[in-house]
């Protein structure tokens, strides 16, 4: 079952607070925490892992903290979520013994497109885009 964990979600909004700075300045990791309501810890564990992904860049001292490399445009969530999540597909690592058909295949293999391809589609540009359309809020149900 494809399901993406907390971590994957916070990296998302992560990139997205990074994407925000318009003049591509670091911003300190405890004003990501307070605006994600994230332990600086939880955070710096992202933070690292993003980093070790070549997403973003840290500095450390007085004017340290994160920075992306890229321009937002130039990051899709798809490459976001498997610096975190790794593999995307539905079918999972492939562990578990199923009964092939060629349709069931067939079947899978599609779905599998169609999430690779949608992740894939979606880039920090446009996600900070609807960000700004809805006035920063989020709606949680």
């Amino acid at each position: 079952m494809l399901k993406i964990s907390t971590r994957g979600q916070y990296a998302l909004m992560t990139m997205e607070v990074l994407a925000e700075q318009s003049d591509h300045s670091f911003v300190p990791m405890k004003k990501i925490s307070h605006r994600q309501n994230l332990s600086v810890k939880y955070l710096e564990q992202i933070l690292i892992q993003l980093s070790k992904a070549g997403l973003v860049e840290g500095l450390r001292g007085n004017n340290g903290g994160y920075r992306l490399i890229k321009k937002p445009s130039e990051y899709t969530a798809g490459e976001i979520l498997r610096a975190m999540e790794g593999d995307l597909s539905p079918r999972g690592n492939g562990d578990v013994k199923a009964v092939k058909t060629l349709g069931n295949d067939d079947f899978w293999n599609g779905f599998d497109l169609a999430v690779q391809n949608y992740v894939d589609s979606i880039t920090l540009e446009h996600i900070l885009e609807k960000s700004r359309e809805n006035n920063g809020y989020m709606f949680y149900i």
